[in-house]
């Protein structure tokens, strides 16, 4: 799985969602599960990554499993409790797709 957050430089909300998204991975044991990457929208490699994706605010987070588009936030994600269990059922799901 991976997580992209995209953010500005000097964005306090977008550093916060980052940060956020850091604790997450490491409280729930999942950093050999999930790579985070923090795209900086003020940046040209930034921007193309973000048109790609179309990101028209910030902070925005992508999940993607196996290559595609999962879930997605505008502006922020739920809360710790309910974010787990969505990417969980994600990832059980890509699982029990790989045994049949």
């Amino acid at each position: 799985m991976r997580i992209q957050v995209y953010g500005k430089e000097g964005c306090d909300v977008c550093k916060q969602m980052r940060q956020k998204m850091e604790r997450c991975i490491e409280k729930w044991g999942w950093k050999d599960k999930v790579a985070l990457d923090y795209i900086d929208l003020t940046t040209v490699d930034g921007m193309a990554e973000g048109a790609f994706y179309d990101v028209f605010r910030v902070p925005t987070v992508i999940v993607e499993q196996n290559g595609e588009t999962v879930a997605r936030y505008n502006g922020g994600v739920e809360d710790s409790r309910e974010l787990k269990e969505r990417l969980e059922r994600i990832m059980n799901d890509t699982a029990n797709q790989g045994i049949h």
